[in-house]
């Protein structure tokens, strides 16, 4: 009986109840509650930093390690990595080029270096030391030092270091790094079951600073730069592409609109997979091989709205929190937002919680992105959405580079 009941609530409904009580008890200033608050995000921020590091490095590994057979997917690899490196890197960009134009931020609460980059006497940052920061002294440093970029540097040198391995050891880590991964994720759930507790103290504190710096009005330009990045993504860059190589985009966007349909009430690509298969080869026509190898790929390294989406919400809440950034800087997270959003599982709330942890990694406190959570639910159908749209415009450009080269080449190069 009351496990019926608990099914037919929805989670959000404590999301919200969350809010008001925090929204309330931060109007009291009460020194007890405010104590208590500041006690549990700090709790809930030690969990974060518990599964950040190895949540990015764990789901860029075992990706990696997921590749069955080098030589075979060669050819098709290489084209679907690009047009995925191509579109999530546009969409990083397109992020930060509304952010700073719109500019979210207002004053800073506070002021605080930038995590990972060391600031001389001067008080500008030190590009030397930057730069060895990213190649650690030691496997284990990066993670006991909380450098998200070492952690990265990791990830990405062995990611390819098993992709050069033999198959039967490639499966061997694979395995055993999925299963270290899901093990990871299963923690992260248990950690979710607790955010509403989390979002009443980070929304008390945050009521707190509200009088003292972040306004109400740089969250909702916050939320325009995240919204117009993606449907700039989605309804302009992606369909020039599809032009560029002679597809129509309306052709492609009405024959995916049901997978589209999914993907959006869903939230998560790997839920919409099977039907965006079954669009992709009934109503686009790209062939069954092409669909089958890489609509499963661009699910697993294909996150256009979850690049645009880490990017500009870690620069808004670290910025709102006192962190300085160069241009440099920023154009940097360019990089380290497309790494992350192609490591990032295509489930409900990935995109979050990778955000999440670069902040806490960055010991950026939280409660800003307490506030954030319940507009989230839109953003991640519209995030979701994109993501599909994104796979299957990469879809149908490979499946056209394919059928040309395989029309002009004599020798029948490409075996499709």
């Amino acid at each position: 009986m009351c496990a019926n009941i608990k099914r037919k609530i929805h989670p959000y409904i404590f999301f919200l109840i969350a809010l008001v009580s925090g929204a309330v008890t931060g109007y009291t200033e009460s020194s007890f509650l405010l104590s208590l608050a500041e006690i549990i995000s700090q709790l809930f921020i030690n969990l974060l930093k518990l599964v950040s590091l190895p949540i990015i490095f764990l789901s860029i590994v075992s990706t990696a390690a997921g590749m069955e057979n080098i030589e075979e997917i060669k050819y098709l690899g290489k084209k679907v990595l690009k047009y995925t490196l191509l579109t999530t890197l546009l969409a990083a960009s397109i992020g930060l080029g509304l952010f700073i134009a719109i500019n979210p931020v207002g004053e800073v609460l506070h002021t605080r270096e930038a995590s990972g980059v060391i600031l001389s006497e001067g008080g500008k940052p030190n590009y030397l030391s930057f730069l060895v920061q990213i190649v650690p002294s030691n496997i284990l440093q990066p993670f006991s030092e909380n450098h998200v970029i070492g952690v990265l540097f990791l990830a990405m040198l062995f990611s390819f270091a098993i992709i050069s391995l033999p198959s039967p050891s490639r499966s061997v880590l694979h395995a055993f790094f999925s299963s270290i991964y899901a093990a990871i994720i299963v923690v992260t759930r248990w950690i979710v079951l607790i955010m509403p507790i989390a979002i009443w103290a980070f929304m008390t504190l945050f009521v707190r600073d509200l009088r003292e710096g972040l306004s109400v009005r740089s969250l909702a330009l916050y939320l325009t730069c995240v919204v117009s990045a993606n449907l700039i993504q989605g309804l302009v860059v992606l369909p020039i592409l599809l032009k560029i190589k002679n597809i129509s985009p309306w052709k492609t966007l009405k024959g995916m609109f049901p997978a589209l349909s999914i993907a959006f009430f869903t939230k998560s690509s790997a839920a919409t997979l099977p039907m965006a298969i079954r669009c992709a080869e009934e109503n686009i026509g790209i062939s069954r091989r092409i669909a089958a190898f890489t609509l499963p790929l661009c699910t697993t390294i294909n996150m256009n709205g979850c690049a645009a989406f880490i990017l500009i919400t870690v620069l808004f809440v670290s910025m709102s929190e006192g962190v300085l950034y160069t241009y440099p800087e920023m154009g940097l997270w360019i990089i380290l937002s497309t790494v992350a959003a192609i490591g990032n599982a295509g489930v409900p709330m990935g995109c979050y919680f990778l955000a999440s942890a670069f902040l806490a990694a960055m010991n950026v406190p939280l409660p800003i992105l307490g506030v954030i959570l319940p507009f989230y639910t839109l953003i991640d159908m519209l995030e979701t959405v994109i993501n599909v749209w994104s796979d299957a415009c990469v879809a149908a450009v490979v499946q056209e580079e394919v059928s040309l080269a395989t029309s002009t080449s004599k020798k029948g190069m490409v075996q499709i």
